[in-house]
């Protein structure tokens, strides 16, 4: 089969070696319960729902990887989809390099996902996946903002900011993921731009950094992601909302 004809493997990978401090202490936001089941199991679900996915590679905390290997075990997931975990690093980009690290030959296509956005439907998955088949070398899916933005100069300590200036609402996008990438594009901009105080929080935002052109397609309003309590109550809500309408 050539290379023109072989289908593209797509491949996703989570980076779940966060704490979660705005969420409070206690254990890791990945693995914070949701309906009685991991954030992060959800996580990993939601990128296996996708037939495109074959492989998801989960970053653990560097010394929780057995732990998180255990918890995968003993949650169904599709058969269809393999998984790995991997010791993951100080910082988001270095946990998602040892992710990229981690991918086997054959994988032509990685999805990037955060697993504090556990809720992300499958449609939202599979139009990323979509867009890279068909040429794309990045592509985030993202909203519009309901809100009215205002660039400020940061001062501090609760004090007034100075407003800078108001970008044009209808020109800006919250960006959610799974953010999908063509693989060299991507490994190329973890070995090309270097981890500079806490990493970039963004892939896309070093594809950028490299020039290549990076594409929108439409988010969904349940990719949000799980930051507060708050969060939890709307995604728990969410959940109930699936297992009423779908059997979820």
């Amino acid at each position: 089969m050539s290379d023109e004809t072989r289908p593209l493997r797509t491949a996703a990978v989570i980076p779940a070696a966060g704490r979660g401090v705005r969420l409070g202490p206690g254990a890791p936001k990945a693995l914070r319960a949701l309906n009685g089941t991991p954030m992060l199991v959800h996580a990993v679900r939601a990128m296996a729902a996708s037939r495109a996915v074959s492989l998801v590679v989960v970053v653990a905390p560097a010394d929780g990887a057995p732990e998180v290997k255990r918890l995968l075990d003993e949650h169904a997931l599709p058969a269809r989809t393999d998984y790995l975990v991997v010791p993951g690093g100080d910082t988001r980009q270095e946990s998602v390099r040892l992710g990229l690290d981690a991918l086997p030959e054959g994988v032509d296509i990685v999805l990037v996902h955060d697993a504090a956005r556990p809720l992300v439907p499958v449609d939202t998955v599979d139009a990323v996946v979509e867009a890279v088949r068909d040429g794309a070398v990045a592509v985030v899916p993202a909203m519009p903002l309901a809100d009215t933005v205002k660039e400020v100069e940061p001062v501090g300590a609760g004090a007034p900011e100075p407003v800078v200036a108001t970008p044009e609402r209808s020109r800006l996008r919250a960006v959610q993921t799974p953010q999908g990438f063509d693989r060299d594009t991507l490994v190329n901009a973890h070995a090309t731009i270097a981890l500079t105080g806490d990493g970039a929080t963004d892939d896309a935002g070093l594809v950028e950094r490299l020039g290549a052109p990076v594409v929108v397609v439409p988010g969904h309003e349940e990719a949000f992601k799980v930051t507060r309590p708050l969060d939890l109550v709307l995604a728990e809500a969410v959940l109930a909302r699936r297992r009423a309408n779908d059997g979820f």
